[in-house]
């Protein structure tokens, strides 16, 4: 909940009037402006509405996961071997693969993990020739098109990418990379 020395601040950052928050907010345009030139202490009931207001404006005008994400998923299908795995990553220049299986996703594969078979095999020949489904791990976990990037950070930070879905149906791909561009 914001503090009421902090309410104009962030209504200005905003764009916003008083009368346009005190509309959103149901709290009187005159009492916005008294608590905005600190002649009143508001009460927690009208603080809290007015940082409600704020917060769902933000949340409105924020990035949304379908605005930051890889539209085109490189993937891999569950009954491919390694080989082509490692390939399409070098080709595209790309650290993990989600793995499909009919247009679900099942499971991950990453370099990382490759490169751990490979350390612990005598034959690199043995590795490759896998199938996906037996080396992949844990699928990437899937948000909607609608979340905000700020909720996304914790996740990326976690896990390698973040499938993004629409109506059940995996839309796009987002990885640490997306999150750092600036548009």
């Amino acid at each position: 909940m914001l503090e009421p020395k902090d309410i104009a601040k962030v209504r200005r950052q905003l764009g916003l009037t008083q009368s346009q928050l005190s509309s959103i907010s149901q709290v009187s345009q005159s009492l916005i402006a008294k608590i905005e030139s600190g002649k009143i202490d508001p009460s927690y009931t009208k603080t809290k509405a007015l940082s409600n207001a704020l917060e769902n404006i933000q949340r409105k005008n924020s990035k949304k996961a379908k605005d930051i994400m890889a539209k085109h998923i490189i993937s891999i299908l569950s009954d491919n071997r390694v080989e082509e795995a490692a390939r399409l990553m070098r080709r595209h220049s790309i650290s993990q693969l989600p793995v499909f299986e009919d247009e679900k996703s099942i499971g991950s594969l990453s370099e990382r993990t490759i490169l751990r078979l490979l350390e612990d095999a005598k034959e690199p020949q043995n590795v490759f020739g896998k199938k996906v489904k037996v080396v992949m791990e844990d699928s990437f976990p899937v948000v909607s098109e609608d979340t905000p990037i700020e909720l996304l950070y914790s996740v990326v930070d976690f896990f390698q990418a973040t499938l993004v879905s629409k109506r059940e149906k995996v839309v796009g791909i987002i990885t640490k990379a997306d999150l750092l561009r600036i548009d």
